[in-house]
């Protein structure tokens, strides 16, 4: 009889990424998708760019009353930001 190491599928996913070097890409896409549900729709709506550099998220608003709300509201937003993807992935904001 074979003994044999049995892996949930999750398991073997996080793996195969992780060696292949694609779980960061991952987490940042998700990460940027979670945007709308943390500061909500009509926020999302005066959004225009996002991106990730150096574990740093820069935000494009459009309007500059939500510009500063926001600016005000940075360490809130990459608590649940991070929340949502579960990893601390971003450790600031850069709201221009």
């Amino acid at each position: 009889m074979f003994r044999r190491k049995v892996l949930a599928l999750s398991e073997v996913l996080n793996k195969t990424l992780r060696q292949n070097g694609m779980e960061t890409p991952i987490l940042q896409k998700r990460l940027i998708d979670s945007w709308e549900t943390v500061v909500g729709h009509t926020a999302s709506l005066y959004t225009s760019d996002k991106f990730i550099r150096n574990q740093m998220l820069f935000v494009k608003i459009t309007n500059p009353a939500l510009r500063a709300d926001l600016n005000m509201m940075r360490t809130q937003l990459v608590a649940r930001l991070n929340k949502c993807v579960g990893v601390r992935l971003i450790t600031d904001i850069r709201i221009y």
